[in-house]
């Protein structure tokens, strides 16, 4: 083992003495490291390398029964109870389409899993994580008080991996593309292509097309309803509204790595401390208020009529919560869930 590992197992022992609450997530941080390195000094105590076969372990999972699915980013946790069901996997984007355990997954970017074992009351919370190839954490899945424990350690077993060395090969994140200047960018074709899609899906790659950022399009979106920028307070009133009058949500969170799905209602919401939570027993959802940059609604033409969506950014610009109402392909959009967006609209003019 080399020195400097050594070295980082010794700062993170002493971390932790100093601050026991601390998640390894911010102790990270903190230390100037990754969370995968940091996990890495536990190897051949409570955590255990896994082979990097994503889809094998991925395909087991459903073998445990009930987990916790667990996708976040610097400020937005998303956390869902459920089964992984009806998993396909292809070289790009792989997904698992269950009614609770609703994920799309871009695989290029996973490289790291393990298996962590941590003290909890007189027993162990279990999981198995897994990484980026900058050590970032993607998604965790954490056994529950339903779930078959023999399962998850024979596909522990199964998946072991032979080198429990602590060094990873931990790769720089590449750079994001800087924005294009106004003057580069096709707006005209760009909305006219906007005022004209047939399907959500599209936004997206219509957004690459054009080669721009999520929030420059949304600044050059078509004239009319199409994008309106909101105070960041739109969130919380989405959500209070929706838990008051039932109306069924979609919860999209997602890093480079994954996004993860919660469809339904929403009922039980709580502050804490800087924290805006929703507290349901089978979906938690919390949402770092003072991270926020930027809210707009957002809509966009579909075969089935207008969807609307509720997009919040952090101050990197990226997307890091986006809220619609329940729908499915070929189901016109809920109109109590327009009216709630509508509301929070006419708050802000």
């Amino acid at each position: 083992m080399e020195t400097k590992l050594i070295d980082l197992k010794t700062r993170y022992t002493e971390f932790k003495k100093e601050n026991p609450k601390v998640r390894i997530r911010n102790a990270a941080e903190a230390l100037e490291v990754t969370e995968a390195e940091l996990l890495a000094t536990s190897l051949g105590e409570n955590v255990i390398k896994l082979n990097p076969d994503f889809k094998g372990i991925l395909m087991r999972i459903e073998e445990i029964g009930e987990v916790k699915a667990i996708s976040r980013n610097d400020e937005v946790v998303h956390e869902r109870n459920g089964t992984y069901l009806n998993g396909s996997f292809n070289p790009h984007v792989s997904l698992f389409v269950g009614e609770d355990i609703d994920l799309r997954i871009f695989n290029t970017v996973w490289k790291f899993a393990f298996a962590v074992k941590d003290p909890f009351k007189n027993d162990f919370r279990r999981s198995i994580q897994f990484f980026a190839k900058d050590g970032t954490a993607l998604h965790k899945i954490y056994l529950t008080t339903k779930s078959d424990l023999s399962a998850y350690e024979q596909i522990v077993q199964d998946f072991t991996n032979d080198d429990q060395y602590m060094d990873l090969d931990i790769e720089e994140r590449v750079a994001k593309e800087k924005e294009l200047p106004d003057n580069e960018i096709d707006t005209a074709g760009f909305q006219d292509e906007w005022i004209n899609l047939k399907d959500t899906h599209d936004f997206y790659g219509m957004v690459k097309k054009y080669k721009l950022t999520r929030t420059q399009a949304l600044r050059h979106a078509p004239e009319g309803n199409f994008a309106i920028k909101v105070d960041n307070s739109a969130m919380r009133e989405v959500c209070n509204r929706a838990a008051e009058k039932a109306v069924p949500i979609m919860a999209f969170v997602g890093n480079q790595g994954i996004i993860q799905i919660h469809t339904g209602p929403i009922k039980k919401l709580m502050d804490f401390e800087e924290w805006f939570n929703v507290l349901d027993p089978h979906f938690n959802l919390h949402v770092k208020e003072p991270g926020i940059k930027e809210t707009w609604i957002v809509r966009k033409p579909t075969e089935d009529g207008v969807v609307t969506s509720l997009e919040v950014f952090n101050y990197q610009n990226e997307l890091i919560l986006t809220l619609f109402g329940k729908r499915k392909p070929g189901i016109a959009e809920l109109e109590e869930w327009r009216s709630i967006i509508q509301e929070v609209q006419d708050l802000n003019e």
